[in-house]
């Protein structure tokens, strides 16, 4: 039997708020930051593939919390045998969430469900490392039967029962191996916010937008919501920059009530963006289907800050948003992902992970190819989000060429910081932060 000796929890955060990397028009000054989980076991035999990694991101003030939530959780992991874990995956959820009296701050949201993702990530990277596979491989090697079992079904059965979801995927499980084939040599689609953060000036949004472009990205992402005269002369300059055939984002990243999101895309939809993303209050599920109806043509994309797969199933049957922005720390981690993946393609939204943060595009880089060879065998409307930041910290950063995304091909699920970045940017101790 092995188990789970000792279980590190780490405060690291980078002072991306310096240079404004990150600003949006709800969150000006960004710290990009990770309540960072590491489990060890005792099979010391096996050496690295002993260790589990794992993070929730943040944006600076409140990791704490969230690192004293994984502190909260050690007791349901600390001791228990990794094996049995590994041989139910779904089970393992359920113990993990199934705390009686730390169900009462959740259930299923808020700090502890940021720790619960942590925790999670970090057994599915030592699971991912014993077998010798990338996450992404794993899964998709398993059957449609076993993928279902990881998912806990309560209180999303009414949008798709346990028996839908393998049917659904059973219907592509003849093709998989095309489908995989495929992605290993054309990669995947994917977008870049480096581009478009708000608080750049109007010069460096121009170079940036021109080096995205001959970088060869077809879709790039601005910011918008806090100045409306400010939202039409960038979005003119980013048109300008990347031209007619090219898509064009805006992320309002929370900041518009429900009415003032409808007006001020009346105006920017001279830009011809193909969504607006999170235009109003990331919990007003009614709010988001209102407005999706108002904007149409133009998408309505949202998900980041949905706590959890009950959310997801709300947007998708009420018609509110055109692309699932489901995030790989927000849910409780692998296993209430594949729950809003199966939702989506029951719906035919197409996924569009969201990865503006530290450590995000080293996640969903999985999420998305497993849900293209398993789940939605189509890459229709799916762009996947590229941040051009703080990748040189990951020991197995995202790889890029030309526009796409190249599947990471390391065992686990390239989670791990590097121990230097680690202790550099310890918080408040790391010599990152000894002086502003």
């Amino acid at each position: 039997m092995v188990t789970i000796t000792s279980i590190e929890t780490h405060d690291v955060r980078f002072p991306t708020s310096r240079d404004l990397s990150g600003s949006d028009a709800m969150n000006p000054d960004p710290d990009y930051s990770a309540a960072y989980c590491v489990l060890r076991t005792d099979d010391a035999a096996n050496g690295w593939q002993s260790e589990g990694h794992g993070f929730s991101f943040t944006i600076g003030r409140g990791t704490e919390v969230v690192c004293a939530a994984i502190d909260a959780l050690k007791p349901r992991l600390l001791g228990e045998d990794v094996d049995a874990f590994f041989a139910d995956m779904g089970s393992f959820w359920r113990h993990l969430v199934g705390d009686s009296q730390l169900r009462w701050i959740g259930p299923e949201k808020g700090a502890i469900h940021l720790a619960t993702a942590a925790l999670t990530n970090a057994v599915w990277d030592l699971y991912a490392k014993r077998e010798g596979k990338p996450l992404w491989k794993l899964l998709v090697d398993m059957t449609p039967e076993q993928i279902v079992s990881l998912v806990d079904f309560r209180w999303i059965s009414d949008a798709i029962a346990p028996e839908e979801a393998v049917d659904l995927l059973a219907r592509n499980e003849a093709s998989k191996a095309e489908r995989e084939a495929r992605i290993l040599r054309q990669g995947l689609p994917h977008y870049t916010t480096s581009a478009g953060w708000l608080g750049y000036p109007d010069d460096k949004l121009r170079r940036l937008c021109r080096e995205a472009v001959a970088a060869g990205f077809d879709d790039v992402k601005m910011k918008v919501g806090a100045d409306a005269g400010d939202d039409m002369r960038r979005a003119a300059i980013v048109r300008e920059e990347i031209g007619p055939g090219r898509n064009l984002m805006m992320d309002a990243n929370q900041h518009w009530g429900v009415d003032e999101a409808i007006a001020n895309m009346e105006r920017l939809a001279r830009f011809d963006p193909l969504w607006i993303e999170e235009p109003t209050s990331p919990d007003d599920i009614l709010g988001h289907a209102r407005i999706a109806r108002a904007v149409a043509p133009v998408g309505v994309a949202t998900g980041e800050h949905a706590h959890n797969r009950v959310m997801f199933k709300q947007l998708l049957q009420a018609d509110a948003i055109s692309y699932c922005q489901v995030d790989a720390c927000r849910l409780g981690g692998v296993n209430e992902v594949l729950a809003v993946l199966v939702m989506a393609a029951k719906f035919g939204v197409p996924v569009c992970p969201h990865a503006g943060g530290v450590g995000l595009c080293e996640l969903v880089q999985h999420v998305s190819v497993f849900n293209y060879v398993a789940v939605r065998p189509s890459l229709e409307g799916v762009t996947v989000e590229y941040v051009d930041h703080l990748h040189e910290h990951m020991a197995d950063p995202v790889a890029v060429r030309d526009g796409r995304w190249l599947p990471p091909g390391r065992p686990g699920y390239s989670s791990t910081i590097r121990a230097d970045s680690l202790e550099e940017y310890a918080y408040p101790d790391g010599v990152a932060w000894a002086s502003p």
